[in-house]
């Protein structure tokens, strides 16, 4: 199986993986992908960009279930921005396999990385979490 990021986004898009034409364009979307998976909190913690063909999906992970998913969530996004179907059933389609791909990442890397978002205040892990902030409301 091909290790190169670029070369098997260019495969997947239907593209000869030696044809460098489109190169720039399908590099933006799949730098464009990794930046929204950084958002996710999926990948190094100092985010990931592909600059040639030498770039390989280990280097991005060495999960081998994770570096899966990103595969899915790489390919489809790079397909609906680079050449989206033009039948609007299968657009919704892929649409809905990319939401589903985006979801379960999150999910995954919650499993692993969750940090609870009310954590303990002050020196003691005794302590209550910190009273919720609640706005004025309506008048």
């Amino acid at each position: 199986m091909e290790q190169s990021i670029l070369k098997s986004t260019k495969k997947v898009l239907h593209i000869d993986p030696d044809d460098e034409a489109f190169d720039l364009d399908i590099m933006t979307h799949i730098n464009s992908a990794f930046s929204d998976l950084h958002d996710l909190g999926v990948g190094p913690t100092e985010g990931y960009t592909v600059e040639d063909d030498a770039a390989e999906w280990t280097d991005f992970s060495n999960d081998a279930v994770e570096r899966n998913r990103v595969k899915t969530f790489v390919f489809l996004y790079t397909k609906l921005r680079f050449d989206p179907p033009q039948m609007a059933h299968l657009l919704t389609a892929m649409q809905s396999q990319f939401e589903e791909a985006a979801w379960r990442l999150s999910v995954a890397r919650e499993g692993t990385e969750w940090v609870d978002p009310n954590p303990p205040t002050g020196d003691s892990e005794d302590l209550e979490p910190a009273a919720p902030v609640l706005d004025g409301g309506d008048i």
